[in-house]
């Protein structure tokens, strides 16, 4: 139930309104306030390098957001959900590695990200130990368009005309198997890794035939099957 009487004590007339806006000294101060505020927007803007990885500090955990001291004026935010269910939950005095993705307003929101700052450090992590050419070994996460998207410590691509000698009939049926697949290109830019099935079957298959004719010898007899 309403309180109207509550309501009739606390309400501010029109012009009451217009005559504390009208106090100059209040609208002086509102203006300093906000020059304050452009100038801790400003110098926290400079000072921060949107993109990078950097180590905080887990301050606290409200619900779903959880605070880090980056070092900066400001704290930093990652949303709850980032940490995995076989994770160590966040507890504060943690250390964690996140990504400072963006600042939101003139008060100096900063979001951070720790799902984007893992993923960063597992793709850089590939880099420096593989190459175009190497071998992998990753499990099939799903169908997306044009092939599939192979987990490899990071998401690669597949494509369907790749994924074997003759094309399945549905390339969906290798979901959730693991398979090995070549590399066939790296791009460092668009954090992108293409890979081949059927590169690595053909290969070894040349590889067989090569062995089996450096064996042969004229007149030889082999067994061999129909």
């Amino acid at each position: 139930m309403v309180d109207r009487t509550l309501i009739r004590d606390f309400a501010i007339d029109d012009e009451e309104i217009q005559n504390i806006m009208g106090d100059d000294t209040l609208m002086q101060e509102i203006a300093e306030g906000e020059s304050a505020m452009d100038e801790l927007y400003n110098e926290l803007a400079s000072n921060v390098d949107v993109n990078q990885i950097i180590e905080g500090t887990i301050i606290r955990v409200d619900g779903e957001e959880v605070l880090v001291d980056i070092g900066y004026k400001s704290e930093g935010v990652v949303f709850r959900d980032e940490w995995g269910e076989e994770e160590e939950a966040p507890e504060p005095g943690q250390k964690v590695q996140v990504l400072l993705d963006e600042i939101e307003d003139h008060l100096g929101f900063i979001l951070l990200s720790k799902r984007k700052a893992d993923r960063i450090r597992e793709w850089e992590k590939i880099i420096e130990t593989h190459k175009e050419g190497d071998i992998v070994r990753g499990n099939v996460v799903r169908k997306i368009k044009g092939g599939l998207l192979i987990n490899i410590g990071v998401n690669v691509f597949l494509p369907a005309s790749q994924v074997d000698i003759r094309r399945p009939s549905d390339i969906a049926d290798f979901i959730g198997e693991e398979i090995e697949c070549v590399i066939l290109k790296i791009d460092e830019n668009r954090r992108n890794i293409v890979v081949s099935r059927r590169k690595l079957i053909e290969d070894k298959r040349e590889r067989l035939k090569s062995d089996i004719l450096s064996e042969l010898e004229e007149g030889q007899i082999r067994k061999g099957v129909v």
